[in-house]
């Protein structure tokens, strides 16, 4: 089977919680059974940090865009996702699950909200730039610290989404971010409606988007209100992402603090999907 010209790599870093490498390293192999045995890729491995030991970069020789994006709706690998978010924290540096026409087409402040340092060539090549001294000694690398600043762009865009809310009557004012799989934030906004029944909350605005721009898994949503007290997702809200995003983490803050971290399992208990039809 000739697949050369149609062939996608995609490498992520995956930073284990201290204790939990035997526990991934597990996961990984099944995985790789999965997606080569479903022949989602040609090749997968993962590859240990030889200077951390917490430390893999995930390796995928997709055997094409659209088997790719066939392995984000296959409910088998998204239970295997959901292990993986509950035991580490996933980079991605290099994405190639997307066609050319989907690069192209992206909106332009989702592509700012990716890490802008993204693949292999930024991060080992020295760009340089003429006011390069002015950046003091930060160290630029992938690392623990450049996994907080990723965390950080997505309350970011949270709240830049808040702005854009439509809310006349309750003038509550409610940003939401949504983080895909392969790295693409969503953003949605509250917008209120004169019978106030067709009003429409921040979370399923953003849910709604990425569904119908084809993502199909998810790892985190941001929630951003301009109240001092965490205000987590209405039970509506709660539902649609259950039944469409899984166990996300749900972050919540207001403009200025991050104000808490839940899983979506703990915001909802027991609840009603499928497997239940």
């Amino acid at each position: 089977m000739v697949v050369s010209d149609e062939s996608r790599l995609s490498v992520a870093i995956v930073d284990v919680h201290p204790g939990r490498e035997s526990a991934f390293l597990a996961l990984a192999t099944r995985m790789k059974q999965v997606l080569e045995g479903k022949r989602y890729c040609l090749h997968a491995q993962t590859v240990p940090d030889a200077a951390s030991p917490s430390r893999f970069y995930d390796v995928r020789h997709w055997t094409n865009a659209e088997a790719a994006l066939e392995s984000y709706a296959d409910r088998e690998m998204n239970d295997l996702r959901a292990e993986l978010n509950d035991m580490a924290m996933v980079t991605h540096v290099l994405i190639g699950s997307q066609t050319s026409g989907e690069l192209r087409n992206e909106n332009r402040r989702t592509l700012i909200e990716r890490d802008r340092r993204a693949g292999f060539d930024r991060r080992l090549e020295d760009l340089g730039r003429s006011q390069g001294d002015l950046r003091g000694d930060k160290d630029r690398r992938v690392g623990p610290r450049r996994t907080r600043a990723r965390a950080v762009n997505l309350l970011d865009a949270a709240r830049r989404a808040r702005e854009n809310a439509v809310a006349p009557f309750s003038n509550f004012k409610v940003g939401a971010a949504l983080e895909a799989t392969d790295g693409t934030i969503i953003t949605g906004c509250n917008i209120e409606n004169a019978t106030y029944g067709l009003t429409m909350c921040a979370e399923r605005v953003a849910m709604f988007k990425a569904l119908s721009e084809g993502h199909r898994s998810f790892t985190r949503l941001a929630l951003v209100v301009d109240m001092p007290a965490p205000t987590p997702p209405c039970g509506a809200c709660r539902q649609i992402l259950w039944e469409f995003g899984g166990d996300l983490e749900i972050r919540l803050a207001n403009l200025t603090d991050d104000t808490g971290t839940h899983r979506l399992k703990d915001l909802l208990p027991l609840p009603f999907d499928q497997r239940l039809l």
